[in-house]
């Protein structure tokens, strides 16, 4: 199957999934036990806000390709805005989703792994 041809949206929706389960994991080795706190603590890096200034880490970093799919994720159609981001933070934000969705889908694991470091370096 050819990834590119995989909607913009689809990815997105993929790699917020992998984004959210990197943070988890990554707040679990932190020490972090507790599910309540847990999911204190992941909220200030899942929301579109958090996504488009991690992002700003990884943007000079990203191959061509990545960068393809950067765009083809923030130039995407958005209905749906939450009213904590602008709208330009929700695009880089998708974008930001769609690259760590097509890794996965590429099975780049080191790649998601290095990006995510560098998106997070707290983490």
């Amino acid at each position: 199957m050819d990834f590119s041809q995989i909607s913009a949206g689809a990815l997105a929706y993929l790699g917020d999934s992998v984004l959210e389960a990197l943070i988890r994991e990554g707040l679990v080795l932190k020490g972090y036990e507790k599910s309540a706190k847990l999911n204190k603590e992941a909220l200030n890096y899942v929301t579109a806000v958090n996504q488009a200034i991690a992002f700003k880490n990884i943007e000079g970093c990203l191959t061509e390709e990545e960068a393809q799919i950067f765009r083809r994720g923030k130039n995407s159609s958005h209905l749906n805005v939450p009213k904590s981001a602008s709208l330009l933070e929700y695009k880089i934000a998708t974008g930001f989703e769609a690259v760590f969705g097509y890794l996965r889908l590429l099975k780049k694991e080191d790649r998601i792994l290095e990006l995510f470091c560098l998106a997070y370096p707290e983490i």
